[in-house]
């Protein structure tokens, strides 16, 4: 499940068999003589594996919900029909608060934060997930049956509150086509790149992968970084701020890390799609982030928690000594790749560069809540410690726009 908008809810769900239906029966109370009944669309999905396994790919929208209303569903067809889930519609405008669950790299096998997540979800703690890439280690693996089985350990997280993805480099298999097919995101970017409003947040998802797997042509990284550059120039206006003041990014490769094994991020070595291509320079990020006033950027890739300080060119750009997150002078970035995978945990660099405010390699995921226009929280949740906040912090801005 994942929202389109603020008021349509799109329900997706696949079968290994053609029904040649696609429909979800949904009411504020599942009673049968009142259900609304909705018709989408289906596709079918060859893997690009030996056997080349199909299956049937489900979509139906859900548009015109009442907002702040819980609602009851359940999909499938006349050959057969789910079990019966149920959403939570946010309330009507800008001025509320979500509160959101962020985290990237969760595999098949090893997914330690899993139980968490779901207990938090069926407790109602979420008004959304953002799994930041790297999905089941890999979902193409055995002829795409780890994706299948992966889909279906989700379910009792993404059945019940959106559930929003970008790619990861996990994913690139047959041009990312397992990705692709599985999650129907919003927009025109064929789930690669997209952006959607949440309360005060304008959150905005982007393909870091599109800057390393070149064999697929460049015009996918010409095409996101046109669409990056007016989306972020648009929800900079001074009237889009003013109803939804904060920008936050979500990507999978870090611009900056502290991990040594890593080839291109070991806290000297430019990172692509921080500077852009190598030699040329094209199409870097953090000019264009930093330009429009992005407030933060999650990363994941690297099996680990990180906070940074506010940062910009290498440089540390706190708002104060005493309070380095309030009006900071630069964007804010997090790593959060410790959901759990069968790669388990990646080391620190044994000299931790300036910029590292907190590092943390326990098993574990990150709470967001946008309070208001002014203030951020941030926490991060350990696994291994019995769900325990290791690390928490506010961000609070007086203002919002271009760093200057």
């Amino acid at each position: 499940m994942y929202t389109n908008s603020l008021q349509d809810i799109v329900v997706t769900w696949s079968t290994r068999s053609s029904t040649n239906q696609s429909v979800v029966n949904f009411a504020e109370h599942y009673i049968h003589d009142k259900l609304i009944i909705v018709s989408g669309i289906w596709q079918r999905f060859q893997d690009g594996g030996k056997q080349a396994r199909t299956q049937y790919i489900h979509k139906v929208t859900l548009t015109s919900l009442k907002p702040d209303t819980r609602y009851e569903y359940s999909c499938g067809s006349n050959l057969g029909w789910s079990a019966v889930y149920n959403f939570k519609t946010p309330p009507a405008g800008d001025k509320w608060s979500p509160s959101l669950a962020i985290y990237g790299d969760m595999g098949n096998e090893n997914a330690q934060s899993l139980a968490r997540l779901q207990q938090d979800t069926q407790h109602g703690m979420y008004d959304a997930i953002i799994h930041v890439g790297d999905f089941a280690y890999d979902m193409d693996t055995n002829d795409a049956r780890v994706g299948d089985e992966f889909m279906r350990q989700i379910e009792t997280v993404a059945a019940y509150v959106p559930y929003m993805v970008c790619p990861g480099n996990h994913e690139e298999k047959y041009n990312f086509s397992n990705y692709r097919t599985r999650f129907n995101m919003p927009g025109e970017g064929d789930s690669l790149w997209y952006s959607f409003n949440m309360g005060p947040v304008h959150f905005v998802s982007f393909s870091t992968e599109v800057y390393y797997f070149l064999d697929y042509g460049m015009k996918l990284l010409t095409k996101q970084f046109e669409w990056l550059e007016q989306d972020l120039a648009e929800a900079n206006l001074p009237e889009n701020r003013a109803k939804r003041p904060w920008i936050i990014t979500y990507g999978h490769r870090p611009m900056y890390c502290s991990d040594d094994k890593e080839y291109d991020c070991d806290g000297n070595l430019e990172t692509y799609i921080r500077q852009g291509l190598p030699l040329l320079k094209w199409f870097g990020l953090e000019d264009l982030f930093y330009k429009h006033g992005v407030d933060v950027e999650f990363f994941a890739h690297e099996h680990f928690y990180t906070r940074l300080w506010p940062i910009y060119d290498f440089k540390v750009y706190n708002g104060s000594t005493d309070a380095p997150y309030t009006n900071p002078k630069a964007p804010i970035q997090i790593i959060t790749g410790s959901a759990g995978c069968n790669e388990n945990r990646e080391p620190f660099s044994t000299n931790l560069p300036d910029w590292n405010a907190f590092h943390s390699n326990d098993y574990g995921y990150t709470r967001l809540k946008a309070h208001n226009a002014t203030h951020l929280y941030f926490e991060q949740v350990s696994d291994d410690k019995d769900g325990q906040i290791v690390d928490s912090f506010w961000v609070i801005k007086d203002k919002h726009g271009a760093y200057s």
